[in-house]
């Protein structure tokens, strides 16, 4: 199978198979489309016209370059014209019956060289080569959704393929300009494997009513630094897609996390799948369309959450890079800031840290030095929270250790004044058990920052069964005010971002103990694949193992899910003191400052 695939066939001129198309003509291969519908025939030449002409128009390819390309590809509707071909690729829809039927059609037509390739995403790429006639030359070839443009390509084994087939194509996924990752044979695959039970999860998220459709997207989008939230992803991917890649997920793993929420069968039934069909979890200008319309589920842009209290001035009670960080918020918003810590020493090392961030923001050309020195002079550092008897909102941001949270709360009950509002950081421990260790639970509401602080926009606003409307009302107003983005969410282990994050990071580890993937290309698959700004063991090396072990094991208390439970590979690395960056061990090694 030593061939230099330089004449592929590609099987099904969908959005997919035309993108793979264009990849291969403007990488010099002799390209052959195949499809039995003429418009789809048409549409991939009409496509491929467009879009090399744009880059061309860019200054992207030469227009010699661009009539090469298209001079290259030539479609055809029957599929005996791939007897040619030293490499096939089929992306036809996403069936056991359609696959195996090209496969047996193919098996008769090309050489015994040729290379057999599926597109699936969802299917087993093992059961598809058992059926053909040559097994050990069938693999898989998941090329990522816009193919022009996505860099991962998965190369998918069985456990009947044959060396030299997956190198060939592992070269020529090289030579396409794309990183091929090398992964065995189960649904998903490594990218899709994680993705999609993170998509799922969302989807009974929404479909539970703990967040509206808006805040599950804003969350994840400002909270991980995703390009696209899920469920407008899902609508993109398309909900019967979905559903049909998690029902292969599930088939195998018997993970509950897989198995399709509800909703998603119930949209796909009624035919809201998604973009393509005008409406899915969100409603479109057109199927086929990609401009949100306002629907009946849209929040009234004017839409308030009734009266709230004034608020003047801000206390922050600890000495942490969050507290530092939110009292910089706040300040800067033009806000007085109380800033309290265990001793006055702490607290003045806390507002130093401060006036180095906004040092660096002086020298990045982002503020002022005037606006640095006013922002500095509204920050009071205070050794007790007795200097909190005249502020109106208290927002606590100390060690995410229930009890220490409960006593710092019924100090701030006996110091802060009646009205003020009081708020934990809290990112994973239950709101109303901090509530009710005060005389005022009506007053106590989560306020979960991320870090770092001035430059994360989200914030979760956690409503117990107790927080008054004014409470929730008032730090909606204090949101806008500090031009942070805030989405309610009720209280409930994880709340939005962790409920989502945690799982889809506790998965990864998942693979790696079961050896189907490195580290190296799980990481890389999620970043080419999915569009994260980081890969899993890179984030939870940043986060810290000791932390995110700790947010899997409230999880798992709460929702009592076998799939929640943590990883014992993560439960170990604590346990051998191996916490991430902070430590120089974790899932990696790094040098030590």
């Amino acid at each position: 199978m030593d061939t230099p695939l330089s004449t592929i066939a590609v099987v099904g001129l969908g959005t997919m198979g035309t993108g793979i198309a264009e990849v291969l003509a403007l990488a010099g291969r002799e390209v052959i489309g195949i499809d039995i519908s003429e418009a789809a025939a048409l549409g991939a030449v009409a496509s491929l016209e467009t879009s090399t002409a744009r880059a061309a128009s860019r200054g992207r390819i030469t227009e010699q370059e661009r009539s090469d390309a298209l001079a290259r590809f030539r479609t055809s509707d029957e599929l005996r014209t791939a007897a040619e071909a030293e490499l096939v690729i089929e992306v036809v829809p996403e069936t056991y019956e359609i696959k195996q039927q090209v496969f047996r059609e193919l098996d008769a037509i090309v050489s015994p060289t040729a290379i057999l390739a599926t597109g699936t995403n969802a299917l087993s790429v093992t059961r598809l080569a058992a059926e053909s006639q040559h097994p050990e030359r069938v693999l898989g070839l998941h090329f990522f959704n816009p193919a022009p443009a996505m860099k991962l390509v998965e190369v998918v084994s069985s456990v009947l393929t044959a060396p030299p087939a997956v190198e060939a194509v592992t070269k020529l996924a090289r030579e396409l300009g794309k990183e091929p990752v090398a992964v065995g044979d189960r649904p998903g695959f490594v990218a899709d494997g994680l993705l999609f039970g993170y998509l799922n999860q969302a989807a009974a998220m929404y479909e539970s009513h703990y967040a509206s459709r808006e805040d599950i997207d804003a969350a994840m989008k400002l909270g991980c630094g995703l390009p696209m939230g899920p469920l407008a992803l899902l609508d993109l991917i398309g909900i019967d897609t979905a559903r049909t890649v998690l029902e292969a997920m599930y088939a195998e793993s018997h993970d509950r996390l897989h198995a399709p929420a509800p909703v998603l069968g119930q949209l796909s039934g009624a035919g809201l799948t998604g973009r393509k069909a005008g409406r899915g979890f969100y409603t479109y200008d057109a199927p086929g369309g990609q401009d949100v319309v306002p629907d009946a589920l849209t929040p009234a842009a004017d839409a308030a959450s009734g009266a709230g209290r004034d608020v003047a001035s801000v206390g922050v009670a600890g000495s942490g890079t969050m507290a530092s960080g939110i009292a910089e918020v706040f300040a800067k918003a033009g806000y007085g800031v109380v800033l309290a810590a265990r001793s006055q020493e702490k607290a003045d090392v806390a507002k130093g840290r401060i006036a180095k961030s906004l040092e660096r923001s002086v020298a990045k050309g982002r503020l002022t030095a005037g606006a640095r020195d006013e922002t500095l002079a509204r920050i009071t550092a205070a050794g007790s929270l007795d200097a909190f008897a005249e502020v109106d909102l208290a927002v606590e941001a100390v060690a995410e250790d229930l009890e220490i949270k409960q006593q710092l709360f019924a100090a701030l009950d006996k110091v802060c004044r009646p009205g003020a509002v009081l708020a934990t950081t809290t990112s994973s421990l239950p709101v109303v058990a901090i509530a009710r260790s005060t005389a005022r639970p009506q007053d106590v509401i989560g306020m979960h920052f991320f870090n770092p602080a001035p430059a994360m926009k989200l914030v979760e606003v956690v409503r117990t069964v107790l927080t008054a409307d004014d409470v929730h009302a008032t730090v909606r107003a204090v949101c806008a005010k500090i031009r942070k983005h805030p989405v309610d969410c009720g209280d409930r282990a994880g709340f939005i971002v962790n409920a989502l994050l945690f799982p889809y990071l506790n998965n990864a580890i998942k693979m790696v103990e079961e050896h189907y993937a490195s580290l190296d290309d799980i990481d890389a698959a999620m970043k080419l694949g999915g569009g994260y700004p980081m890969g899993p063991f890179e984030l939870l090396d940043v986060v810290g193992l000791d932390v995110s072990l700790a947010i899997e094991k409230v999880l798992h208390a709460e929702f009592r899910d076998p799939g929640l439970a943590p990883a014992p590979l993560l439960e170990h690395l604590v346990a051998a003191g191996c916490l991430g960056r902070k430590t120089g061990r974790g899932f990696r090694e790094y040098a030590r400052r």
